[in-house]
């Protein structure tokens, strides 16, 4: 009941960025083209300083199969220095890294921004020790999501 109070309450009081949390996962609403939200993405990544390791268009893998889907991206990002340090709290984290940004198109046309939250990987992996980090992470994920997603 929460989460459909939240995204009821963003959704009408505050329309340009809508985030809803799922499993693990923060989904936020864009207000571009999946390959515009992308585009965007990377140069808030480029003006972070934070390297993009790749960028995956789902959409056109499939075609290369013959098969149909909708507009897809994926964008593989991060920091060593940040990644190493997550690492040295709880080396299994290192499965969930580099980050992730999924780029996607639901069946109505609608365009989200996906990634796993910080909180989610605290939690699988029983991380301790870095609440600091984990708490800059979430902002600068914040921070790009809003530049890539708004208005």
């Amino acid at each position: 009941m929460k989460k459909v109070l939240f995204i009821l309450i963003t959704t009408f009081l505050f329309p340009a960025v809508v985030m809803a949390y799922d499993k693990g996962l923060t989904h936020t609403k864009s207000f571009h083209s999946v390959k515009n939200t992308a585009d965007r993405l990377e140069k808030a990544l480029r003006e972070k300083g934070v390297t993009i390791f790749a960028r995956i268009n789902h959409t056109d893998a499939a075609k290369s199969i013959g098969k149909i889907l909708r507009p897809t991206e994926l964008i593989i990002f991060g920091n060593p220095k940040v990644g190493t340090l997550l690492m040295q709290c709880k080396q299994t984290v290192g499965i969930d890294l580099p980050q992730k940004v999924l780029i996607w198109q639901d069946k109505l046309g609608q365009v989200w921004l996906t990634y796993n939250t910080p909180a989610y990987l605290v939690k699988r992996h029983g991380m301790k020790g870095c609440d600091k980090a984990i708490h800059n992470i979430d902002n600068i994920l914040k921070e790009i999501t809003k530049a890539a997603t708004a208005k």
